[in-house]
């Protein structure tokens, strides 16, 4: 056998791994991961590595560091892929960060939080969200409703769990209360109790379908194949909410919400009680930006909320949405283009696919 005939058998044995595509991309998430060899140069990198592009007959791939030394190659002096990635190196500094907002008294301001990291103020904004996703603004907001939460579940007062969490007045907090609670402090305390729930439970081409409105709009729309599963779901949401069913007036306006999963692209001119975290809001305005008869990736989802690090977060968000076809997490699928989980099953999100391309 020739050399040219084993240069190339090397080169479609490099191209064909999958880990190739993350080192001519220089992609970073993939660091740590894996590492590379360049048997010309006699270094290892990392797959982020900005060096000059190997040639794929002189590659080799090794699943540590330490694998790559044995088998007699050096550290690369660019990418120094023995030591701590950048990565790793701001995931730990940001998890540093939200330990020191979490245990704080006060949400600290960014300037406190700079100082704290030993970073600028912009780049450790820029680093936080990256990571995390969120600002630090955010998270420390998220957090300290987290906290109210908490407080008021273990029967604390209302004004001890509200001063509890950082707010330095009472009135700042109920002015967001219906956003980040759903419902005012003191119904949130007693479980919902006192709060009215509408719903109603209907048949459409994917199975049984329940609709549930509060007084700020539909909360719930959630298919299933039994209906009472629907219900005791509805019940586990509200404990101690007031739920009425079988409401006439209300059948009506299930019957608008049926003909919109029927047909999605005639849209839904209803209010929506939307409850969720800070970054989940962004995922799922996303996701309604996504046009009817479209698709995207969990990864460009993540891209376009300035967030391109947060991938399994945006699944997550995906996966925490209870207003099915409304916010159309059905139309997010891997990068490859294949389904992945739904949380009212795959088959139903491939129902709805079809659908839409059909239309």
């Amino acid at each position: 056998m020739n050399m040219v005939t084993r240069n190339e058998m090397l080169a479609v044995k490099t191209i064909s791994d999958p880990r190739w595509p993350a080192v001519v991309a220089r992609d970073s998430s993939a660091d740590g991961k894996f590492f590379y060899s360049v048997r010309t140069t006699g270094v290892y990198c990392r797959p982020s590595c900005a060096a000059r592009a190997a040639r794929p007959e002189n590659v080799a791939f090794y699943q540590t560091a330490a694998d790559a030394e044995r088998a007699g190659f050096r550290p690369c002096k660019r990418c120094r892929p023995n030591q701590a990635s950048r990565v790793q190196l701001n995931a730990e500094v940001v998890a540093e960060l939200c330990r020191f907002i979490e245990n704080a008294d006060t949400p600290p301001t960014l300037d406190q939080l700079a100082r704290h990291a030993g970073l600028s103020a912009f780049h450790l904004h820029r680093v936080f969200k990256e990571v995390t996703g969120v600002t630090p603004h955010a998270y420390a907001a998220a957090h300290r409703v987290k906290r109210i939460r908490n407080e008021l579940e273990r029967d604390a007062s209302v004004t001890d769990a509200i001063f509890g969490a950082g707010y330095n007045s009472s009135s700042r907090f109920y002015e967001k209360s219906g956003d980040l609670l759903g419902m005012t402090p003191t119904t949130y305390r007693s479980g919902g109790a006192n709060t009215e729930i509408r719903f109603a439970i209907g048949e459409c081409s994917l199975g049984s379908i329940l609709v549930a409105r509060s007084t700020r709009g539909i909360c719930a729309i959630s298919l299933g194949d039994n209906p009472e599963t629907l219900a005791r779901e509805l019940q586990d949401r509200f404990p101690h909410a007031r739920l009425i069913g079988d409401d006439s007036e209300f059948a009506a306006l299930v019957a608008r919400v049926v003909g919109f999963v029927e047909a999605p692209g005639v849209g839904l001119d209803l209010p929506l009680d939307v409850r969720g975290t800070a970054f989940q809001r962004r995922v799922w305005e996303a996701l309604r930006e996504i046009p009817h008869g479209g698709t995207a990736s969990y990864a460009e989802i993540a891209q376009r909320i300035g967030a391109p690090k947060s991938v399994r977060a945006v699944a997550q968000a995906c996966g925490a949405n209870t207003l099915a076809v409304a916010i159309p997490c059905h139309r997010v699928v891997r990068q490859d283009g294949n389904l992945s989980g739904y949380r009212w099953g795959v088959q139903r999100k491939q129902a709805l696919l079809e659908r839409e391309a059909a239309r």
